[in-house]
């Protein structure tokens, strides 16, 4: 598929304007709202957000962020069951961006980054474009004194992360991606932290029903965190500036349970190689964000287990969000997909009652709603395989993708992490 971005006038932001010959493939017209032009639109909700907040991005942030919605909107536009092997895509991407020379030298990495996160295919080219923005002016204009950004999705990880860093007297500016269920928490955790958070959303529209794999979203994420960062008074001073994508280190890795679900069948956000080839495009271009995962060698129970203010987490971890299917559930965690599954691990290594609702609770239960459930299915084929087989035989070549230097770290890690699963399993009768 061949996507072709380009930017928004402030005509088409505010509704005056007309339709253009689109090119061929497919047209998406970033920072416009749906209704202003004739093609697919990404980011206009964004755009509005930043603005209102007062804050002036750096236009190569700008630039990343033009990027990732038009990798988004590429990825939501193709279903993969259209593909030869009923998973694999092809993806042309054009872009315009403020210094297309500048850009040109890291498309190989974008397009590393992403084939990694999705196991598509992908190339970029890059165009001129002015970046729609206009900075505010005289009151609204900030420059906030936070020292640094942190994703805050309204789960369990990343509140841990938000409580420690407070505990670590650092600032902190959040950043959330608008999900319905997950707002009011999200903005809850951050006042109960003392901190600003800012609501972004990609809002892209293709005018139909959209691939539901959603890999490439995680780029965008960083591309949230990327705006506010150069947003802040210290990125101003000429500071590189921290962006935490606070993730356990299990999920993070994402070890496919069994031999079948292998690549990006299991989701990838915050994997370390792609959070380095990223951190490599943004050294590329000279935008001064350090990613940074801190508990990349962290299980979810030994985060929850650490956390520096235990009372303050006992009082909201019932509150975050983990289930992968929250809001097909009527915003209630499931029970028994693989996030939730997580989850309960950690509570049984935390040895706190967990408050949380689930709706499939007995996971022991022999029947089609419990037992039976793939995920859980899943989880208890790799738990007998690590019993029959040994834990490196059911790892595989898991550790591969982790740079050489990590992998002992990683490796324990994940021993320890399929041990939570375990723990949980055993405690549920599931077998």
């Amino acid at each position: 598929m061949k996507v072709t971005a380009e930017l928004a006038t402030l005509a088409q932001q505010s509704g005056n304007t007309t339709k253009t010959a689109p090119s061929p493939g497919v047209n998406v017209t970033l920072y416009a709202r749906p209704s202003n032009v004739g093609t697919m639109t990404a980011g206009a909700a964004m755009l509005t957000a930043v603005r209102r907040a007062g804050l002036s991005p750096a236009t190569l942030a700008w630039d990343f962020a033009s990027i990732a919605l038009a990798a988004v909107t590429a990825d939501f536009a193709e279903w993969r069951s259209s593909s030869p092997d009923g998973w694999t895509r092809e993806f042309e991407v054009q872009v315009p961006v403020s210094d297309p020379d500048l850009w040109s030298t890291q498309a190989d990495r974008i397009k590393d980054a992403l084939s990694f996160l999705t196991t598509d295919r992908w190339s970029f080219t890059f165009t001129s474009g002015s970046v729609p923005f206009v900075k505010p002016k005289g009151k609204r204009l900030q420059t906030p004194a936070a020292d640094c950004v942190a994703l805050l999705s309204g789960g369990l990880d990343s509140l841990i992360g938000g409580i420690d860093l407070v505990e670590a007297d650092k600032v902190p500016y959040f950043v959330s991606h608008t999900v319905p269920g997950d707002r009011v928490n999200q903005k809850a955790f951050a006042a109960k932290l003392g901190a600003k958070v800012l609501n972004l959303n990609h809002n892209v529209n293709i005018g139909g029903p959209k691939e539901r794999s959603q890999r490439a979203r995680s780029l965008i994420f960083i591309a949230y965190g990327v705006l506010v960062a150069t947003s802040l008074k210290a990125y101003s001073e000429g500071e590189t500036v921290d962006l935490f994508v606070n993730e356990n280190g299990y999920i993070a890795i994402n070890p496919p349970l069994t031999p079948m679900r292998v690549g990006s069948l299991s989701t990838r956000t915050v994997h370390p190689r792609f959070v380095d080839l990223v951190q490599k495009v943004l050294d590329g271009v000279g935008l001064e964000v350090d990613l940074t995962n801190p508990y990349r060698f962290k299980t979810k129970g030994e985060m929850l287990t650490e956390c520096q203010d235990q009372i303050l987490l006992l009082e909201l971890a019932h509150q975050s969000t983990s289930c992968g299917r929250y809001q097909r559930y009527g915003f209630t965690h499931c029970g028994r997909c693989l996030p939730c599954q997580i989850r309960r691990a950690a509570f049984v290594r935390w040895g706190k009652p967990d408050a949380t609702d689930y709706v499939f609770g007995p996971l022991g239960q022999q029947d089609e709603s419990h037992a039976a459930f793939d995920d859980v299915r899943s989880v208890a084929t790799a738990l007998n395989m690590v019993q029959d087989q040994g834990f490196d035989r059911w790892l595989g070549a898991t550790l591969a993708s982790v740079p050489v230097g990590d992998r002992d770290a990683t490796r324990q890690m994940l021993k320890r992490g399929i041990q939570e699963l375990g723990s949980l399993h055993k405690s549920l009768g599931v077998t």
